[in-house]
């Protein structure tokens, strides 16, 4: 025993170790681990971001001092404010219709057999590209409705409920009977009982003619009756037929509708057979035949999903097509995690599934939902793929967004100041979306 110990005098400690740090590595090693990846953050984000904000406040040459004249364009040129008011549009709709979809879809096939094989069709189109996607959906919304499939359903549900003329181009010719009344056509005599009428129509091309059509067959006089034919009075080569007179190479209009017109009335009315022949009774008597305007009517094409006044939402919905899925498969995680003690408790005080779903189920997926709307809140915000590639150059202006201008105008335009002033005002508008989930990580990781 030392003498310090026997009088009663504690030990001096011993000198402290150097310290590690949690995983056993020195602090410098450490440092030297991470400074390759800090050298690619500083070159591939932070002097990206500080040259983007300095060259914003010079003019094109990048020699002259411009100060804020090129944020000034951001509310002043027509080009930035449609790309502004588009991008507010994105922010708000397709953020919410994605993840509204996304908790139906989770909730709904929650208790069905199937629920893991619909989710993984709805997750399908996340693994393809922006670029593939924008080329799927520039033909789904094609205007052909032989091409596009948006508009072969659309066309086929409208002719579901109005059929189309087979006749679009139809009209009368040289030294008809005929003439044009408002988008109809009417014969220049009235008609008696026992008569025989020709209604000869040119226009249409013999091998565009209906399927269904049969050589035309000149009228049969009836002594009660009033005889007709309408027909293609067309032949190819030219000389051959004769004008005004079926001719054995020639089709009826099978189908077309003859009305008999009294004072502006219509008495009575027919539709023409396969070879073109029709009768009417003797109320047509002393009538004038017209061909209505409906035989005329020009086939239905669909709607213009591409053109200025819905480019921007069809864009919208084909991105809501590609990120539902996403939505879907982050609630769906997060509703395995509520407590079903908790739902159950719910339904065995008497509340309705709306009223668990609204006032339970929902409220407690609030932080998941907060996760999925902010992240493709700051995903629509530089939008540009779909933009680009769906939106034909004749709308595109129309669909613009702010990633798509500052390309337009970096590029196309030559205006580098504009679009890293552009870039500056996107960094801005991202910033406070980021604050805000970085903020709910916060308080979620402190719970």
């Amino acid at each position: 025993m030392t003498s310090a110990s026997a009088a009663g005098v504690p030990p001096t400690p011993a000198a402290p170790k150097s310290r590690k740090s949690v995983t056993g590595t020195r602090k410098t090693v450490a440092a030297l681990f991470l400074l390759p990846a800090l050298v690619l953050l500083g070159a591939l984000v932070v002097y990206p971001i500080g040259y983007s904000v300095v060259r914003s406040f010079y003019d094109q040459s990048g020699d002259g001092f411009a100060g804020f004249d090129n944020y000034q364009a951001l509310f002043t040129d027509d080009g930035i404010r449609t790309a502004l008011k588009n991008n507010i549009i994105w922010v708000v709709f397709a953020p919410t219709v994605a993840t509204a979809l996304g908790l139906i879809f989770a909730v709904l096939t929650e208790r069905v057999r199937w629920g893991t094989a619909f989710k993984l069709v709805v997750f399908m189109p996340m693994a393809i590209s922006m670029l593939a996607a924008g080329i799927i959906f520039r033909l789904v919304y094609d205007q052909d409705p032989d091409k596009g499939v948006a508009n072969a359903v659309w066309v086929g549900i409208h002719d579901t409920f109005a059929e189309a003329s087979a006749f679009p181009k139809a009209h009368p010719g040289r030294e008809s009977p005929l003439v044009a009344q408002g988008g109809a056509f009417i014969t220049k005599a009235t008609v008696r009982t026992g008569d025989t009428v020709t209604l000869p129509l040119v226009g249409v091309a013999p091998d565009q003619m209906p399927d269904d059509a049969k050589r035309a067959v000149a009228p049969q006089a009836d002594p009660g009756k009033i005889s007709g034919t309408t027909w293609q009075d067309f032949t190819r080569g030219k000389g051959v037929g004769k004008l005004g007179a079926p001719d054995a190479s020639e089709f009826g209009y099978p189908g077309m509708k003859i009305e008999a017109v009294k004072d502006g009335k219509v008495v009575e009315s027919t539709k023409a057979a396969d070879d073109g022949t029709f009768t009417l009774s003797s109320k047509a008597d002393g009538a004038q035949l017209r061909l209505p305007a409906s035989n005329f009517k020009e086939a239905y094409n669909g709607v213009d999903w591409l053109g200025p006044s819905l480019v921007t939402p069809a864009i919208i919905g084909s991105y809501i097509w590609m990120w539902a899925g996403f939505a879907m498969v982050l609630i769906a995680a997060g509703l395995a995690g509520i407590p079903r003690e908790l739902l159950e408790a719910a339904r065995v005080d008497g509340a309705s599934e709306w009223q668990v779903f609204r006032r339970v189920t929902v409220p407690l997926l609030a932080p998941v939902l907060a996760v999925v709307a902010v992240t493709l809140m700051i995903n629509v915000l530089k939008i540009f793929d779909l933009v680009f590639i769906i939106a034909p150059g004749s709308s595109q202006d129309d669909a613009n967004v702010l990633a798509l201008e500052l390309y337009r105008k970096g590029f196309s335009e030559d205006q580098p100041g504009i679009a890293s002033a552009i870039s500056v005002f996107l960094l801005l508008l991202v910033i406070p979306v980021m604050w805000f989930n970085v903020r709910r990580l916060r308080r979620e990781v402190r719970r």
